[in-house]
């Protein structure tokens, strides 16, 4: 057995030798200090080593680790040998700009060939002894400074030579010497900086003579074409970089500047020459990707192509054809590059061109943007003025108040055919879901503003709205999915179907034959649209809200103000509830069917005419009151079923409220004609509960019920003079606490005694006050510190009889 210390002894026992620990660390660690200094003291005082010996340093671990070097030797030297470049550069500029003057031109011939020669020959010897980052820096120096000898050549030779001609001509001949001296002595600098001065001179050749737009955008192409073909051969990475972004800056200036003229050119003559460029530019893109090794950019050069061709081609149709053909030619052109598909070209080249034809057929949907938004917009404006007049034509009914497109004759026409470019497109692409949205889209915004576009009358112009709200919907129907969720195009169809209708709807109100006509149409097809389980979710609620339009209209019509309009209105709510009740229980493995999605639609849009109803009824309370009971009816027949009981507390409610609001017009004030409608059901309500489950409390039993009554009146009877009704709800407070004490329920023996006591209290008033006026002013103080003095000294004893009072109420129901 092990005998264990009691825990004061163990604990001195543990902090003794923790203190011994710490101790016997703080000497190792001095020691420890001590031997890296000698070692540190003995390696600096020790000699060269010779070879085969190995220095003394400290040892593993011992915290002193040996200096790296913050910078490479090959980086300290490039670093020096660059900056001593620049700095003789500098000196070179300064010299040439500043002294130059004052040498003869004996001397000044003399310096600068001098140095330029030196500059130039002094790589070779260091090549050969191997130092190439100083040839390099000494050849850079040497290419300076045959800029500097051009310059003072042009300054004392050719003073009166053009400028641009002579910069022209002088970096040409500097391009071809940095390339040769690069080529023969194999540095790396020259030929980046000969192809990019390469090029300058075919653009400043083109300005010196004089060139006009298209020459120097033809010369720009030109330079680009250069650029591009040196990328292509060129071996090394800075020589490819540099001919890249200079073809690139060249090429997209030139593309532009065709552009530009193309679409600015006054005649055909003009319009034909700038396509030219552009076609070349396409050319030469094409060629660049089909040697480029990288896919991606092969994808971006045949995109620009597709596009430098349309744009070529709408400029000569902008001058040849009238304006509002402008774009259906240039989307011809466009579908025209998707033969590129067929061809044996290059794959990503096929592609680019692809997608070049669908960024060009995007742009000319979003041309047509204007007009399809004018026609669903358009009609919110009409219904500001409802059966204000037939208008001319349908145009005039979509567009009034708002302007009207310019160019938009064609628009069904492009929106037509890019429809059928999706639709034929969709077997073949990886995208066919977006492809069935998109497509039926631009079929319906064509068909939408094809009556604006022809100018149709306005009754045929309603008509053919009509056909397509109903073509939208045969759409949904015939490609829904039976018992499950719309699939992606039939949903799409029936928000289009919405969308047509609601436009629809507020156009026909321009007449008031029309707009019923159109109300009852819509309220039909939707209707016949909801009997399918697939679109009845977003059927039957669109039909439920046109017919509730169509009430309106029909009140409005026969001339009824709008109190009588709203018993028309109630029909509404009324088929909501019974359609809901057909289809509220289904239920198929589980999951809701069609049926059973439809019903809180149908519910919601019921309960939204039975408050367009409330509001109309509003002004006139007998007729408020009708409604609300007629209300209160529907929703009791909704709450006969059994997934919808709740919706008997909304029943209640609509019943008490027509009770009141009778009540109201009958110019009845006293409060219990209120509240006893609502008292008497919720105290049988709660017996009955209470009957049922033994455990409810007498509070959510008998509570409300009693308050609803008892407070209002014992508001209503402190203010009242007569002796009636304090009375009676005395002898019915009394009752309560009666009642309360026979069956021991804690709800009435609150009530009832607060009740009955205020009420004595109201009843004594006036005595009191005649009691308090008869006594001298120091009597009451008097009264109420004696009171306090009481209640200090039996303040345990008043506690405890509050404790047992508590514990009383506790154990009633």
């Amino acid at each position: 057995m092990t005998n264990l210390p009691p825990p004061a002894e163990e604990l001195r026992f543990l902090d003794a030798e923790l203190r011994q620990l710490d101790v016997r660390r703080a000497t190792l660690l001095r020691r420890r200090a001590w031997l890296v200094h000698t070692l540190q003291a003995t390696a600096a005082r020790q000699p060269a080593l010779g070879p085969g010996t190995a220095p003394v340093g400290p040892p593993a671990g011992t915290g002193a680790t040996a200096r790296r070097p913050e910078a490479t030797a090959p980086g300290v030297q490039n670093v020096l040998l660059v900056l001593g470049g620049v700095l003789l550069t500098i000196a070179a500029i300064a010299f040439t700009l500043v002294s130059w003057g004052h040498l003869g031109i004996a001397g000044r011939a003399l310096v600068l060939g001098a140095l330029t020669v030196g500059a130039l020959g002094a790589p070779v010897a260091l090549l050969r002894r191997g130092l190439r980052s100083t040839a390099e820096a000494v050849a850079a120096l040497g290419t300076a400074l045959t800029v500097l000898d051009a310059y003072a050549l042009h300054e004392v030779a050719f003073p009166g030579t053009d400028g641009a001609g002579y910069t022209a001509t002088a970096s040409a001949v500097l391009a071809a010497l940095w390339a040769v001296y690069g080529v023969r002595l194999r540095l790396r600098h020259p030929l980046p900086l000969a192809v990019a001065t390469a090029h300058l001179p075919l653009l400043l050749g083109a300005i010196a003579v004089g060139a006009g737009p298209y020459t120097l955008t033809a010369v720009s192409l030109a330079t680009a074409a250069g650029g591009t073909a040196v990328a292509l051969r060129a071996a090394l990475l800075p020589v490819r970089i540099v001919a890249v972004t200079g073809a690139l800056g060249t090429g997209a200036a030139g593309v532009l500047s065709a552009g530009w003229l193309g679409w600015s050119a006054s005649g055909p003559g003009p319009a034909a020459r700038a396509a030219a460029l552009l076609l070349v530019a396409a050319a030469l893109a094409l060629v660049a990707g089909r040697f480029v090794p990288r896919p991606e950019i092969s994808v971006g050069a045949a995109f620009a192509a597709g596009l430098c061709v349309v744009a070529g081609a709408g400029g000569v149709l902008r001058v040849t054809v009238p304006g509002e053909w402008t774009v259906p030619g240039c989307l011809a052109c466009a579908i025209a590059l998707l033969a590129a598909e067929r061809t044996r070209l290059h794959h990503p080249l096929r592609q680019g061109l692809v997608r070049a034809s669908a960024a060009v057929q995007g742009f000319a949907v979003l041309w047509t943007l204007p007009l399809v938004a004018g026609c669903v917009l358009g009609p919110a404006v009409r219904g500001a003025g409802a059966w204000s007049g037939t208008p001319r034509d349908f145009r005039d009914a979509v567009f009034a108040g708002l302007p009207r497109p310019p160019y938009a004759g064609t628009a069904p026409l492009v929106l037509a055919v890019v429809a059928a470019v999706l639709v034929v497109a969709g077997h073949r692409t990886a995208r066919r879901p977006a492809v069935t949205v998109a497509a039926p889209v631009l079929g319906w915004a064509a068909a939408l503003v094809l009556p604006v576009v022809l100018q149709l009358p306005y009754a045929a112009g309603l008509v053919a709205h009509a056909v397509v709200v109903a073509a939208a919907l045969f759409f949904a129907v015939r490609f829904g999915r039976a018992d499950k969720r719309p699939s992606p195009p039939s949903l799409t169809a029936l928000l289009l179907a919405l969308v047509t209708s609601v436009g629809l709807a507020l156009v026909s109100l321009a007449s008031e034959p029309a707009t019923i006509a159109v109300l009852g149409t819509l309220t039909v097809l939707f209707a016949a649209a909801g009997l399918r389980p697939g679109p009845a979710p977003f059927a039957a609620p669109a039909a439920l809200c046109h017919a509730t339009a169509l009430a309106c209209a029909i009140g409005a019509s026969a001339g009824r103000p709008p109190h009588h309009t709203a018993l028309l209105v109630l029909v509404v709510p009324a088929v909501a509830a019974l359609i809901a009740s057909r289809t509220g229980g289904s239920r198929t493995g589980g999951s809701r069917t069609g049926g059973s999605r439809a019903t809180v639609p149908v519910e919601v849009a019921g309960a939204a005419a039975g408050l367009l109803a409330l509001a109309l009824a509003a002004p006139e309370p007998p007729m408020l009151a009708l409604v609300l009971s007629l209300c209160g009816a529907v929703a009791a027949a909704t709450a006969l079923r059994p997934e919808r009981r709740a919706a008997g507390w909304a029943a209640a409610a609509l019943f008490l409220l027509a009770t009141w609001v009778r009540l109201a017009a009958w110019d009845v004030a006293a409060p219990e004609a209120y509240t006893l409608p609502v008292t008497g059901p919720a105290l049988i309500v709660g017996l009955l509960r209470r009957r049922r489950d033994a455990a409810v409390s007498s509070w959510t039993a008998y509570g409300s019920g009693l308050a609803v009554t008892l407070v209002p009146s014992l508001l209503a009877a402190w203010d009242d003079q007569h002796w009636l009704r304090p009375l009676a709800l005395g002898v019915a407070a009394l009752a309560v606490t009666l009642a309360g004490a026979r069956h021991r329920l804690q709800a009435p023996l609150v009530l009832g005694p607060g009740v009955l006591a205020l009420v004595a209290l109201h009843e004594l008033t006036p005595y009191l006050a005649q009691v308090v006026g008869a006594l001298p002013r120091w009597a009451p103080p008097a009264v109420a510190g004696l009171v306090l003095l009481i209640l200090g000294a039996t303040y345990e004893q008043r506690l405890r009889d509050a404790r047992r009072l508590r514990e009383a109420l506790g154990r009633l129901g």
